[in-house]
Protein backbone atom coordinates (compact mmCIF):
# COMPACT_ATOMS: atom_id res chain seq x y z
CA UNK A 1 0.00 0.00 0.00
CA UNK A 2 1.61 3.91 -1.19
CA UNK A 3 2.33 6.36 1.66
CA UNK A 4 -1.16 8.28 0.46
CA UNK A 5 -3.19 4.99 0.90
CA UNK A 6 -1.83 3.88 4.12
CA UNK A 7 -4.32 4.44 7.08
CA UNK A 8 -7.16 5.59 5.13
CA UNK A 9 -10.51 4.17 6.34
CA UNK A 10 -13.43 4.97 3.93
CA UNK A 11 -11.78 7.18 1.46
CA UNK A 12 -10.24 9.71 4.06
CA UNK A 13 -7.32 11.36 3.71
CA UNK A 14 -4.77 9.94 7.00
CA UNK A 15 -4.09 14.04 7.22
CA UNK A 16 -7.63 14.62 7.52
CA UNK A 17 -7.46 12.14 10.75
CA UNK A 18 -4.99 14.41 12.92
CA UNK A 19 -5.78 17.56 14.00
CA UNK A 20 -4.42 19.76 16.30
CA UNK A 21 -6.81 20.53 19.77
CA UNK A 22 -6.16 23.96 20.58
CA UNK A 23 -7.08 22.92 24.79
CA UNK A 24 -4.69 20.82 24.54
CA UNK A 25 -1.72 22.06 21.76
CA UNK A 26 -1.54 18.61 20.58
CA UNK A 27 -2.21 16.60 17.82
CA UNK A 28 -5.63 14.06 18.01
CA UNK A 29 -6.44 11.02 15.76
CA UNK A 30 -10.27 11.74 14.93
CA UNK A 31 -11.49 8.16 13.27
CA UNK A 32 -15.14 9.46 13.89
CA UNK A 33 -17.23 11.65 15.32
CA UNK A 34 -18.70 9.41 17.74
CA UNK A 35 -15.30 7.34 18.67
CA UNK A 36 -13.22 8.59 21.35
CA UNK A 37 -9.64 10.01 20.38
CA UNK A 38 -6.24 9.20 20.82
CA UNK A 39 -4.38 12.07 22.03
CA UNK A 40 0.15 11.93 20.23
CA UNK A 41 1.46 12.65 23.37
CA UNK A 42 4.61 15.76 23.20
CA UNK A 43 7.61 13.72 24.22
CA UNK A 44 7.86 16.22 26.74
CA UNK A 45 5.12 14.84 29.11
CA UNK A 46 5.90 11.80 31.74
CA UNK A 47 6.53 7.80 30.29
CA UNK A 48 4.25 5.60 31.79
CA UNK A 49 5.85 2.98 34.33
CA UNK A 50 5.54 0.48 31.28
CA UNK A 51 8.04 2.86 29.08
CA UNK A 52 5.35 3.83 26.59
CA UNK A 53 4.35 7.65 26.54
CA UNK A 54 1.28 8.34 28.74
CA UNK A 55 -1.80 8.46 26.56
CA UNK A 56 -4.93 10.97 27.31
CA UNK A 57 -8.27 11.18 25.97
CA UNK A 58 -9.96 13.82 24.96
CA UNK A 59 -13.09 14.82 22.72
CA UNK A 60 -13.00 16.98 19.79
CA UNK A 61 -15.56 18.74 18.13
CA UNK A 62 -17.25 16.99 14.38
CA UNK A 63 -15.93 18.15 11.30
CA UNK A 64 -19.08 17.82 8.95
CA UNK A 65 -18.94 15.78 6.12
CA UNK A 66 -16.10 13.48 7.71
CA UNK A 67 -18.53 10.36 9.31
CA UNK A 68 -19.71 7.74 7.60
CA UNK A 69 -22.78 6.72 9.82
CA UNK A 70 -23.70 2.72 10.76
CA UNK A 71 -19.81 2.44 9.77
CA UNK A 72 -17.53 0.61 13.31
CA UNK A 73 -14.27 2.43 13.64
CA UNK A 74 -11.98 -0.05 11.94
CA UNK A 75 -9.18 -0.89 14.37
CA UNK A 76 -5.52 1.12 14.82
CA UNK A 77 -3.47 0.06 12.41
CA UNK A 78 -0.63 -2.05 13.38
CA UNK A 79 2.96 -3.82 11.85
CA UNK A 80 2.60 -7.31 9.73
CA UNK A 81 3.12 -9.58 12.16
CA UNK A 82 3.44 -7.94 15.36
CA UNK A 83 1.07 -8.74 18.07
CA UNK A 84 -2.20 -7.87 19.20
CA UNK A 85 -3.03 -4.84 21.65
CA UNK A 86 -3.98 -5.88 24.93
CA UNK A 87 -7.95 -5.61 25.45
CA UNK A 88 -9.07 -1.90 27.47
CA UNK A 89 -7.76 -2.17 31.21
CA UNK A 90 -5.19 -4.73 30.61
CA UNK A 91 -2.65 -2.30 29.21
CA UNK A 92 1.32 -3.39 30.56
CA UNK A 93 4.25 -3.07 29.26
CA UNK A 94 4.82 -2.38 24.98
CA UNK A 95 5.24 -5.62 23.38
CA UNK A 96 8.99 -5.24 22.66
CA UNK A 97 9.79 -5.06 19.14
CA UNK A 98 11.22 -7.94 17.40
CA UNK A 99 14.63 -7.67 16.50
CA UNK A 100 14.66 -5.65 12.98
CA UNK A 101 16.15 -7.71 10.24
CA UNK A 102 19.28 -6.20 8.26
CA UNK A 103 18.12 -7.19 4.96
CA UNK A 104 15.13 -4.86 5.48
CA UNK A 105 15.68 -1.43 3.48
CA UNK A 106 19.29 -0.88 2.89
CA UNK A 107 18.83 0.94 -0.32
CA UNK A 108 19.50 4.07 -2.28
CA UNK A 109 20.29 6.68 0.16
CA UNK A 110 20.35 7.56 3.33
CA UNK A 111 20.50 11.48 2.51
CA UNK A 112 17.22 11.77 1.16
CA UNK A 113 16.09 10.45 5.38
CA UNK A 114 18.73 13.01 6.84
CA UNK A 115 17.13 16.02 5.05
CA UNK A 116 13.46 14.81 5.84
CA UNK A 117 14.35 14.47 9.24
CA UNK A 118 15.77 17.62 9.71
CA UNK A 119 12.05 19.19 8.24
CA UNK A 120 9.72 16.81 10.14
CA UNK A 121 12.00 17.06 13.11
CA UNK A 122 11.14 20.54 13.81
CA UNK A 123 7.32 20.60 12.51
CA UNK A 124 6.34 17.18 13.53
CA UNK A 125 7.71 16.23 16.17
CA UNK A 126 4.73 15.62 17.96
CA UNK A 127 2.96 13.39 15.36
CA UNK A 128 6.40 11.60 14.99
CA UNK A 129 5.96 9.31 18.28
CA UNK A 130 3.30 7.97 16.35
CA UNK A 131 5.33 6.79 14.00
CA UNK A 132 7.79 5.22 16.49
CA UNK A 133 6.85 1.45 15.22
CA UNK A 134 7.97 1.99 12.20
CA UNK A 135 11.56 2.40 12.64
CA UNK A 136 13.52 -0.30 11.28
CA UNK A 137 16.98 -0.49 13.04
CA UNK A 138 20.73 -2.70 12.59
CA UNK A 139 23.55 -3.04 14.95
CA UNK A 140 26.23 -0.17 15.11
CA UNK A 141 29.08 -2.90 15.72
CA UNK A 142 31.07 -0.31 17.58
CA UNK A 143 31.41 1.55 14.32
CA UNK A 144 30.05 4.62 15.62
CA UNK A 145 30.67 7.17 18.55
CA UNK A 146 27.71 5.94 20.04
CA UNK A 147 25.46 8.43 18.91
CA UNK A 148 25.75 12.58 18.23
CA UNK A 149 25.49 15.42 21.14
CA UNK A 150 23.77 18.44 21.35
CA UNK A 151 26.42 19.92 21.99
CA UNK A 152 29.64 18.77 19.25
CA UNK A 153 29.81 19.15 16.10
CA UNK A 154 27.13 16.18 14.39
CA UNK A 155 28.31 13.28 11.47
CA UNK A 156 25.72 11.34 9.90
CA UNK A 157 26.66 8.73 7.34
CA UNK A 158 24.06 8.32 4.90
CA UNK A 159 24.52 4.94 3.11
CA UNK A 160 22.63 3.45 0.21
CA UNK A 161 22.31 0.44 -2.04
CA UNK A 162 21.75 -0.52 -5.55
CA UNK A 163 20.24 -3.74 -4.08
CA UNK A 164 15.95 -4.24 -6.28
CA UNK A 165 14.09 -4.98 -3.15
CA UNK A 166 11.03 -2.55 -2.76
CA UNK A 167 7.63 -2.96 -4.74
CA UNK A 168 8.61 -2.08 -8.32
CA UNK A 169 12.29 -2.18 -8.30
CA UNK A 170 12.70 -5.74 -9.42
CA UNK A 171 11.86 -3.95 -13.17
CA UNK A 172 15.83 -2.35 -13.09
CA UNK A 173 17.54 -5.74 -13.31
CA UNK A 174 20.12 -7.05 -10.70
CA UNK A 175 17.40 -8.97 -9.24
CA UNK A 176 18.51 -10.85 -5.96
CA UNK A 177 21.68 -9.11 -5.90
CA UNK A 178 23.08 -8.54 -2.45
CA UNK A 179 23.80 -5.00 -3.24
CA UNK A 180 27.14 -2.85 -2.63
CA UNK A 181 27.46 0.85 -1.33
CA UNK A 182 25.96 2.49 -4.01
CA UNK A 183 25.44 6.21 -3.14
CA UNK A 184 27.19 6.87 0.49
CA UNK A 185 27.45 10.63 2.05
CA UNK A 186 29.09 12.25 5.29
CA UNK A 187 26.53 14.59 6.38
CA UNK A 188 28.75 17.43 8.89
CA UNK A 189 27.00 19.68 10.87
CA UNK A 190 28.94 22.44 12.80
CA UNK A 191 28.90 22.70 16.37
CA UNK A 192 27.13 26.30 16.49
CA UNK A 193 24.83 24.81 13.58
CA UNK A 194 26.10 27.73 11.42
CA UNK A 195 27.01 25.88 8.60
CA UNK A 196 27.00 22.32 7.26
CA UNK A 197 29.21 19.74 4.62
CA UNK A 198 27.85 17.02 2.69
CA UNK A 199 30.48 14.80 1.46
CA UNK A 200 29.93 12.28 -1.05
CA UNK A 201 32.25 9.25 -1.59
CA UNK A 202 32.42 7.90 -5.07
CA UNK A 203 31.30 3.98 -5.11
CA UNK A 204 34.31 3.44 -7.46
CA UNK A 205 37.21 4.84 -5.37
CA UNK A 206 40.16 2.45 -4.46
CA UNK A 207 40.24 1.82 -0.60
CA UNK A 208 41.00 -0.38 2.48
CA UNK A 209 37.95 -2.01 3.72
CA UNK A 210 39.53 -2.76 7.77
CA UNK A 211 38.29 -6.18 9.33
CA UNK A 212 34.56 -5.51 10.79
CA UNK A 213 33.21 -7.55 13.43
CA UNK A 214 29.65 -7.15 12.32
CA UNK A 215 25.88 -8.54 13.32
CA UNK A 216 24.28 -10.91 11.05
CA UNK A 217 21.08 -11.69 10.15
CA UNK A 218 20.56 -14.25 12.60
CA UNK A 219 22.07 -12.37 15.51
CA UNK A 220 25.43 -14.08 15.56
CA UNK A 221 28.32 -12.12 15.52
CA UNK A 222 31.05 -12.63 13.10
CA UNK A 223 34.20 -11.00 12.14
CA UNK A 224 34.40 -10.22 8.68
CA UNK A 225 38.33 -10.21 6.81
CA UNK A 226 39.71 -7.03 5.77
CA UNK A 227 40.27 -6.09 2.07
CA UNK A 228 42.88 -3.61 0.06
CA UNK A 229 42.67 -1.76 -2.41
CA UNK A 230 39.07 -2.51 -3.37
CA UNK A 231 36.19 -0.34 -4.64
CA UNK A 232 34.58 1.36 -1.83
CA UNK A 233 31.12 -0.09 -2.87
CA UNK A 234 32.10 -3.86 -1.84
CA UNK A 235 31.70 -2.67 1.84
CA UNK A 236 28.31 -3.54 2.43
CA UNK A 237 26.32 -6.54 1.01
CA UNK A 238 29.72 -8.42 -0.27
CA UNK A 239 30.67 -10.95 1.94
CA UNK A 240 28.23 -10.62 4.89
CA UNK A 241 29.05 -6.75 5.45
CA UNK A 242 26.51 -4.66 7.13
CA UNK A 243 25.87 -1.30 7.36
CA UNK A 244 28.79 -1.05 10.12
CA UNK A 245 31.20 -1.84 8.06
CA UNK A 246 30.42 0.91 5.84
CA UNK A 247 30.95 3.20 8.45
CA UNK A 248 34.20 1.57 9.70
CA UNK A 249 35.64 1.97 5.68
CA UNK A 250 34.29 5.90 5.87
CA UNK A 251 36.43 6.41 8.95
CA UNK A 252 39.69 4.45 7.45
CA UNK A 253 39.31 6.77 5.07
CA UNK A 254 38.74 10.25 6.63
CA UNK A 255 39.68 9.65 9.75
CA UNK A 256 35.92 10.91 10.75
CA UNK A 257 33.87 8.57 13.16
CA UNK A 258 30.46 8.60 12.74
CA UNK A 259 28.05 9.61 15.42
CA UNK A 260 25.42 7.48 13.79
CA UNK A 261 24.31 6.06 10.44
CA UNK A 262 20.87 6.01 8.25
CA UNK A 263 19.89 3.66 5.27
CA UNK A 264 17.04 3.80 2.87
CA UNK A 265 15.19 2.22 -0.29
CA UNK A 266 14.61 2.94 -3.60
CA UNK A 267 10.58 3.70 -2.47
CA UNK A 268 11.98 6.10 -0.36
CA UNK A 269 12.71 8.63 -3.23
CA UNK A 270 9.17 7.82 -4.21
CA UNK A 271 7.26 8.12 -1.72
CA UNK A 272 8.54 11.48 -0.60
CA UNK A 273 8.93 13.25 -3.67
CA UNK A 274 4.88 12.47 -3.99
CA UNK A 275 4.32 13.89 -0.11
CA UNK A 276 5.98 17.30 -0.80
CA UNK A 277 3.93 17.51 -4.11
CA UNK A 278 7.20 17.47 -6.20
CA UNK A 279 10.85 18.72 -6.13
CA UNK A 280 11.52 21.11 -8.98
CA UNK A 281 14.62 20.16 -11.06
CA UNK A 282 16.67 21.87 -14.25
CA UNK A 283 17.64 20.04 -17.31
CA UNK A 284 20.51 22.20 -19.70
CA UNK A 285 19.45 19.51 -22.17
CA UNK A 286 16.86 16.83 -23.58
CA UNK A 287 17.25 13.58 -21.79
CA UNK A 288 16.31 10.32 -22.77
CA UNK A 289 18.33 7.36 -20.74
CA UNK A 290 17.27 3.88 -21.70
CA UNK A 291 18.66 3.05 -18.60
CA UNK A 292 17.51 4.69 -16.36
CA UNK A 293 13.96 5.46 -18.12
CA UNK A 294 14.59 9.03 -17.34
CA UNK A 295 12.81 11.27 -20.66
CA UNK A 296 12.81 14.57 -20.11
CA UNK A 297 13.17 17.81 -22.24
CA UNK A 298 15.11 20.56 -21.53
CA UNK A 299 14.30 22.70 -18.92
CA UNK A 300 12.19 22.84 -15.64
CA UNK A 301 10.18 20.44 -14.38
CA UNK A 302 8.85 19.18 -11.11
CA UNK A 303 9.37 15.61 -10.69
CA UNK A 304 7.66 12.71 -8.05
CA UNK A 305 7.83 8.79 -7.86
CA UNK A 306 9.13 6.72 -10.70
CA UNK A 307 10.68 10.03 -11.96
CA UNK A 308 12.33 11.28 -9.10
CA UNK A 309 13.57 7.82 -9.21
CA UNK A 310 14.87 7.76 -12.59
CA UNK A 311 15.98 10.92 -12.24
CA UNK A 312 18.66 10.33 -9.40
CA UNK A 313 19.76 6.78 -10.92
CA UNK A 314 20.57 8.76 -14.30
CA UNK A 315 24.15 8.54 -15.14
CA UNK A 316 24.83 7.66 -19.34
CA UNK A 317 23.18 11.13 -19.78
CA UNK A 318 24.74 13.45 -17.85
CA UNK A 319 28.24 15.13 -17.78
CA UNK A 320 30.95 12.56 -19.03
CA UNK A 321 28.36 9.66 -18.55
CA UNK A 322 30.12 8.10 -15.34
CA UNK A 323 29.07 8.03 -11.57
CA UNK A 324 30.93 11.41 -11.03
CA UNK A 325 28.44 12.43 -13.02
CA UNK A 326 25.79 11.09 -11.31
CA UNK A 327 27.15 12.05 -7.97
CA UNK A 328 26.82 15.86 -8.97
CA UNK A 329 22.88 15.04 -10.44
CA UNK A 330 22.36 13.47 -7.29
CA UNK A 331 23.63 16.33 -5.39
CA UNK A 332 21.19 18.75 -7.40
CA UNK A 333 18.29 16.71 -6.29
CA UNK A 334 19.09 16.76 -2.97
CA UNK A 335 19.41 20.32 -2.99
CA UNK A 336 16.26 20.31 -4.38
CA UNK A 337 14.40 18.28 -2.14
CA UNK A 338 16.08 20.38 0.66
CA UNK A 339 14.67 23.55 -0.76
CA UNK A 340 11.09 22.11 -0.83
CA UNK A 341 11.18 20.77 2.52
CA UNK A 342 12.19 23.66 4.13
CA UNK A 343 9.75 25.71 2.03
CA UNK A 344 6.86 27.40 3.85
CA UNK A 345 4.47 25.45 1.24
CA UNK A 346 5.55 22.26 2.84
CA UNK A 347 6.14 23.07 6.93
CA UNK A 348 2.71 25.03 7.06
CA UNK A 349 0.94 22.06 5.61
CA UNK A 350 -0.28 19.08 8.22
CA UNK A 351 -1.45 17.16 5.27
CA UNK A 352 2.42 17.11 3.70
CA UNK A 353 3.82 16.58 7.11
CA UNK A 354 1.97 13.75 7.45
CA UNK A 355 2.51 12.29 4.65
CA UNK A 356 6.11 12.95 4.71
CA UNK A 357 6.70 11.14 8.35
CA UNK A 358 4.59 7.81 7.24
CA UNK A 359 6.49 7.47 4.45
CA UNK A 360 10.14 8.46 5.79
CA UNK A 361 9.89 5.72 8.78
CA UNK A 362 8.61 3.60 6.38
CA UNK A 363 11.65 3.58 4.28
CA UNK A 364 13.81 4.55 7.19
CA UNK A 365 16.36 2.14 8.42
CA UNK A 366 18.74 3.47 11.26
CA UNK A 367 21.93 2.05 13.74
CA UNK A 368 20.83 0.74 17.33
CA UNK A 369 21.97 3.88 18.57
CA UNK A 370 19.37 6.00 16.91
CA UNK A 371 16.29 3.59 17.17
CA UNK A 372 13.53 5.80 18.59
CA UNK A 373 11.91 8.51 17.22
CA UNK A 374 12.67 10.55 20.42
CA UNK A 375 16.27 10.10 19.03
CA UNK A 376 15.01 10.97 15.64
CA UNK A 377 13.24 14.08 17.02
CA UNK A 378 16.60 15.22 18.91
CA UNK A 379 18.47 14.98 15.77
CA UNK A 380 15.65 16.98 13.40
CA UNK A 381 15.43 19.68 16.12
CA UNK A 382 19.46 20.47 15.80
CA UNK A 383 19.39 19.50 11.79
CA UNK A 384 16.41 22.10 11.53
CA UNK A 385 18.98 24.95 13.09
CA UNK A 386 20.73 25.12 9.79
CA UNK A 387 19.94 27.48 6.86
CA UNK A 388 20.45 25.81 3.49
CA UNK A 389 22.56 28.31 1.64
CA UNK A 390 25.37 27.56 4.50
CA UNK A 391 25.25 23.53 3.63
CA UNK A 392 27.54 22.71 0.93
CA UNK A 393 27.88 19.55 -1.36
CA UNK A 394 31.06 18.36 -2.58
CA UNK A 395 32.78 15.09 -3.56
CA UNK A 396 35.89 13.22 -2.27
CA UNK A 397 38.69 14.52 -4.70
CA UNK A 398 39.74 11.80 -6.71
CA UNK A 399 41.62 11.26 -9.89
CA UNK A 400 41.41 8.28 -12.22
CA UNK A 401 43.63 5.08 -11.29
CA UNK A 402 46.50 5.10 -13.18
CA UNK A 403 47.07 1.59 -12.48
CA UNK A 404 44.33 0.59 -15.13
CA UNK A 405 44.65 0.98 -18.88
CA UNK A 406 40.98 1.39 -19.24
CA UNK A 407 39.78 3.70 -16.89
CA UNK A 408 36.66 2.21 -14.79
CA UNK A 409 38.09 3.12 -10.81
CA UNK A 410 39.41 6.30 -9.16
CA UNK A 411 41.84 6.85 -6.23
CA UNK A 412 42.29 9.97 -3.51
CA UNK A 413 43.74 13.22 -5.47
CA UNK A 414 46.66 13.44 -2.49
CA UNK A 415 47.13 16.98 -2.85
CA UNK A 416 43.45 17.84 -1.84
CA UNK A 417 41.39 14.58 -0.21
CA UNK A 418 43.22 15.28 2.81
CA UNK A 419 42.33 18.87 3.15
CA UNK A 420 38.76 18.19 2.45
CA UNK A 421 38.90 15.53 5.29
CA UNK A 422 41.27 17.74 7.43
CA UNK A 423 38.36 21.08 7.03
CA UNK A 424 35.35 18.73 8.29
CA UNK A 425 37.56 17.33 11.45
CA UNK A 426 38.46 20.73 12.65
CA UNK A 427 34.38 22.02 11.78
CA UNK A 428 35.88 24.41 9.06
CA UNK A 429 32.93 25.51 6.58
CA UNK A 430 32.98 25.41 3.21
CA UNK A 431 30.92 28.10 3.12
CA UNK A 432 31.45 31.54 3.50
CA UNK A 433 29.19 32.44 6.52
CA UNK A 434 29.10 35.70 7.34
CA UNK A 435 28.85 36.23 11.10
CA UNK A 436 31.98 33.67 11.16
CA UNK A 437 33.81 36.25 8.72
CA UNK A 438 33.52 38.85 10.47
CA UNK A 439 34.31 36.98 13.81
CA UNK A 440 37.47 36.10 12.14
CA UNK A 441 38.74 38.71 10.91
CA UNK A 442 38.13 41.00 14.33
CA UNK A 443 40.14 38.05 16.02
CA UNK A 444 42.73 38.27 13.78
CA UNK A 445 43.11 41.72 13.90
CA UNK A 446 43.10 42.22 17.70
CA UNK A 447 45.50 39.65 17.91
CA UNK A 448 48.01 38.98 15.24
CA UNK A 449 48.82 42.66 13.74
CA UNK A 450 50.73 45.00 15.75
CA UNK A 451 54.39 44.58 16.98
CA UNK A 452 56.55 41.44 17.26
CA UNK A 453 59.02 40.94 19.96
CA UNK A 454 62.08 39.20 18.95
CA UNK A 455 61.90 35.26 19.11
CA UNK A 456 65.48 35.81 21.48
CA UNK A 457 62.34 37.49 23.85
CA UNK A 458 59.82 35.03 23.75
CA UNK A 459 59.23 33.32 27.07
CA UNK A 460 57.09 30.01 27.04
CA UNK A 461 55.85 27.13 28.48
CA UNK A 462 55.24 23.97 26.18
CA UNK A 463 52.40 21.19 27.43
CA UNK A 464 51.52 18.33 25.72
CA UNK A 465 47.25 18.63 25.70
CA UNK A 466 46.58 15.84 23.36
CA UNK A 467 48.96 15.97 20.76
CA UNK A 468 51.38 12.74 19.65
CA UNK A 469 53.43 11.67 22.63
CA UNK A 470 56.57 13.39 22.69
CA UNK A 471 55.50 16.16 20.44
CA UNK A 472 56.18 19.07 23.15
CA UNK A 473 60.18 17.90 23.04
CA UNK A 474 60.38 18.04 19.78
CA UNK A 475 58.76 21.18 19.23
CA UNK A 476 61.21 22.49 22.24
CA UNK A 477 63.97 21.26 20.36
CA UNK A 478 63.07 22.92 16.92
CA UNK A 479 62.06 26.27 18.85
CA UNK A 480 64.94 26.74 20.59
CA UNK A 481 67.72 25.54 17.60
CA UNK A 482 65.83 26.27 14.68
CA UNK A 483 63.74 29.64 15.40
CA UNK A 484 65.57 31.09 18.28
CA UNK A 485 62.79 30.99 20.69
CA UNK A 486 65.68 30.03 23.78
CA UNK A 487 63.25 31.28 26.48
CA UNK A 488 61.22 28.31 26.16
CA UNK A 489 60.99 25.08 27.91
CA UNK A 490 58.97 21.91 28.41
CA UNK A 491 56.44 21.83 31.14
CA UNK A 492 55.26 17.92 30.49
CA UNK A 493 51.39 17.00 30.01
CA UNK A 494 48.25 19.56 30.03
CA UNK A 495 45.81 18.54 33.01
CA UNK A 496 43.52 17.80 30.40
CA UNK A 497 43.45 17.34 26.44
CA UNK A 498 42.43 19.99 23.73
CA UNK A 499 40.71 19.39 20.39
CA UNK A 500 43.05 22.35 19.07
CA UNK A 501 45.99 23.88 19.78
CA UNK A 502 46.21 26.91 21.83
CA UNK A 503 48.53 29.63 23.11
CA UNK A 504 47.30 31.57 26.48
CA UNK A 505 48.90 35.28 27.63
CA UNK A 506 48.65 38.30 29.47
CA UNK A 507 47.73 41.70 27.83
CA UNK A 508 51.82 42.55 28.33
CA UNK A 509 52.83 39.82 26.84
CA UNK A 510 50.59 40.54 23.06
CA UNK A 511 53.89 41.09 21.10
CA UNK A 512 56.08 37.91 22.25
CA UNK A 513 52.46 35.98 21.50
CA UNK A 514 52.35 37.39 18.25
CA UNK A 515 55.74 36.34 17.19
CA UNK A 516 55.46 33.04 18.47
CA UNK A 517 51.61 32.67 16.60
CA UNK A 518 53.70 33.44 13.62
CA UNK A 519 56.21 30.87 14.08
CA UNK A 520 54.12 28.47 14.60
CA UNK A 521 51.33 28.99 12.52
CA UNK A 522 48.34 29.53 14.64
CA UNK A 523 45.51 31.46 13.87
CA UNK A 524 44.18 34.39 15.90
CA UNK A 525 41.77 32.21 17.27
CA UNK A 526 43.89 29.91 19.00
CA UNK A 527 45.54 32.60 20.90
CA UNK A 528 43.43 33.07 24.30
CA UNK A 529 44.64 36.25 25.93
CA UNK A 530 44.65 35.48 29.80
CA UNK A 531 47.08 35.79 32.25
CA UNK A 532 50.63 34.30 32.42
CA UNK A 533 52.54 31.62 34.19
CA UNK A 534 55.87 31.51 35.79
CA UNK A 535 58.14 29.16 34.78
CA UNK A 536 61.14 27.22 36.38
CA UNK A 537 63.07 30.54 36.68
CA UNK A 538 60.33 32.05 38.59
CA UNK A 539 60.00 34.49 35.60
CA UNK A 540 56.81 34.92 34.09
CA UNK A 541 55.83 33.39 30.71
CA UNK A 542 53.01 32.26 28.06
CA UNK A 543 51.49 28.56 27.76
CA UNK A 544 51.62 27.26 24.69
CA UNK A 545 49.19 23.86 24.78
CA UNK A 546 49.89 21.45 21.95
CA UNK A 547 46.17 19.78 20.92
CA UNK A 548 45.20 17.18 19.00
CA UNK A 549 45.40 19.04 15.91
CA UNK A 550 49.11 19.36 16.17
CA UNK A 551 50.86 17.79 13.05
CA UNK A 552 54.47 18.57 14.05
CA UNK A 553 56.99 21.10 14.46
CA UNK A 554 57.00 23.60 11.87
CA UNK A 555 53.95 22.43 10.52
CA UNK A 556 50.88 25.25 10.03
CA UNK A 557 47.55 23.97 12.54
CA UNK A 558 45.21 24.95 10.84
CA UNK A 559 43.13 24.68 7.39
CA UNK A 560 41.31 28.11 6.94
CA UNK A 561 39.45 27.23 4.03
CA UNK A 562 38.72 24.76 1.23
CA UNK A 563 40.65 24.08 -1.87
CA UNK A 564 39.55 26.59 -4.64
CA UNK A 565 39.30 23.91 -7.14
CA UNK A 566 37.21 21.14 -5.98
CA UNK A 567 33.71 20.41 -7.10
CA UNK A 568 31.34 22.25 -4.58
CA UNK A 569 27.51 23.65 -4.67
CA UNK A 570 25.41 25.10 -1.82
CA UNK A 571 21.37 23.81 -1.73
CA UNK A 572 19.99 27.08 -2.08
CA UNK A 573 21.48 27.28 -5.71
CA UNK A 574 19.44 26.07 -8.60
CA UNK A 575 21.53 24.26 -10.91
CA UNK A 576 20.47 22.49 -14.19
CA UNK A 577 22.02 18.91 -15.29
CA UNK A 578 24.39 19.32 -18.52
Amino acid sequence: MDAQGRGRAENIDPADQWVLNPNTGEYELRLSPSAPQSTIPSPRRPRSPGGGAARGRTAAPERPGRAVPGREVPPPRRRRGAPEEPPPGRRGRRPVKQKAKAKKALLWTGGVMAFVVLAAGTAGYLYLEHLNDNITSVADDGASTGGFSKDKAINILLIGTDKRTGEGNEKYGDKGSAGHADTTILLHVSKDRSNATALSIPRDLIVDIPDCPTTQEDGSKKVIPGSQGVRFNTSLGQSGRTPSCTARTVTELTGITPDNFMVADFNAVKTLTTAVGGVEVCLAKDIDDPDSHLKLSKGTHTIEGETALAFVRTRHSVGLGGDLSRIELQQQFLSALMRKLKSNDTLTSPSKMIKLAEAGTEALTVDSQLNSINKLKDLGLELGKLNVKNLTFTTVPVKDNPAETVKTTVVLEESKAPQVFELIKNDVSFTEVKEQKKKEKAAVAARLKGTKAPASEVRVRILNGGAVSGSASATLTWLQNEQGVTKSENAGNAPEELSKTTLEYAPDQAAEARRLAAIMGLSGSAMKPGKSVTNSQGLPAMTLTLGKDFKGAGVPLTVSKAPEDIQKSTADKVECAK
